[in-house]
């Protein structure tokens, strides 16, 4: 066995805290298969903890899991995302969070993006924080892929717009999504929007769409909105359909 000092696990234990990761550049994964992933993408894999090696109460000790996996990597955090750029984000199609603030939500709508190969994610600087463990969890790897920036949703939406891009919106009074005509980002950037949990799309950022578009309801139904990750997926869905077809 190879003991780990108090300061270490100290030290690994708070990259469970947004404060924490910012200073010291680090967060954590855990899993074979989320280690894995880090070890094969361009991530800096700082060490790799395994509890056969340090032993099954230390590795309970770093774990910000209920139940410890056997291995554990502290990852260095990217100091850049040089190909997502928010002044000149380029042709191609991407997400835009607009105050996405559940880590399950934000996980979840990374791993969706990977599946339907969005070309990168922007996320408002109130998004909740990319390398939050429930948030890494949730990827299932994808945080490894898809590159995710934070930035002003609103300046991008007008950069893209600007250079003859198009920025999506879903809204209540908007058009039929599975009827609209749609462009999955050719020849110029096409952003999709996805808005607050509760609150959905702020003003700022609505000002700034240039198409509104709806996912209806099933007639007779009264549910009043879509889970924001459902919502993302049936969008990134009929875009790369309607691109296919």
């Amino acid at each position: 066995m190879t003991p780990l000092s108090s300061g270490e696990i100290k030290r690994i234990k708070s990259l469970g805290a947004k404060k924490f990761r910012d200073s010291l550049g680090l967060f954590a994964v855990e899993g074979e298969k989320l280690v894995r992933e880090a070890l094969d993408s361009s991530f800096e894999v700082v060490k790799v903890y395994r509890a056969s090696e340090i032993g099954q109460e230390a590795m309970s000790r770093i774990s910000s899991l209920t139940t410890p996996s056997p291995v554990l990597a502290v990852v260095r955090i990217p100091e850049d995302v040089p190909e997502l750029a928010p002044e000149n984000p380029g042709k191609g199609l991407f997400l835009a969070l607009d105050s996405i603030r559940d880590p399950g939500n934000l996980g979840t709508i990374i791993r969706t993006a990977d599946w339907f190969g969005i070309d990168g994610i922007y996320a408002s600087p109130d998004t909740v924080d990319v390398f939050n463990p429930k948030v890494v969890q949730a990827t299932m790897g994808a945080i490894f892929r898809v590159p995710f920036k934070y930035a002003s949703i609103p300046s991008l939406c007008k950069a893209a717009a600007l250079s003859g891009g198009r920025v999506y919106g879903t809204f209540l009074d908007g058009s039929d999504i599975f009827r609209s005509p749609l462009d999955a980002g050719k020849d110029a950037a096409s952003i999709i929007v996805i808005g607050n949990e509760s609150r959905g799309i702020s003003p700022e950022v609505a000002a700034q769409t240039t198409d509104r578009l709806l996912i209806p309801r099933f007639a007779g139904r009264k549910a009043e909105s879509l889970n924001a990750a459902v919502a993302a997926s049936l969008a990134m869905c009929e875009f790369r359909r309607r691109e296919n077809a």
